[in-house]
């Protein structure tokens, strides 16, 4: 009888948590949608907004849709200059990101697109 009313119990949280926070809102995802560090760039465009932060030697990106809640296809990527682009795409409701590049004393690109506009820097941060 004890498992059957924590099972029940579970639920019943689970439904609350839903309820008041209404279905992909939470902490996590609050969370995961900003980078650590001072914002150093924005770069706007029809869609979204690509957002630059720079903590100590390592250069984050997140892409951020206009409009959130609706499933769309975004793409994020952050390159210092002689090594590979993290990059994170997929279809989300709200943002592509955060990616992260150890970027000391080097100069880094970013790219990002919300439902196939987007935009891209030339080399920053140099």
């Amino acid at each position: 009888m004890r498992r059957r009313v924590t099972g029940v119990l579970a639920v019943a949280v689970a439904a609350a948590l839903l309820t008041v926070g209404g279905p992909g809102v939470g902490a996590a995802d609050a969370a995961a949608a900003s980078c650590a560090g001072t914002r150093v760039k924005t770069y706007g465009f029809a869609t979204g907004e690509v957002r630059v932060h720079r903590n100590g030697s390592y250069v984050c990106a997140t892409t951020v849709a206009k409009r959130s809640g609706v499933r769309q296809q975004m793409r994020v990527s952050v390159q210092a200059r002689g090594s590979r682009a993290a990059v994170d795409s997929g279809t989300y409701t709200r943002h592509a990101g955060p990616v992260t590049v150890y970027a000391k004393a080097r100069c880094v690109r970013v790219e990002g697109s919300v439902a196939g506009r987007g935009t891209a820097s030339g080399w920053i941060l140099c």
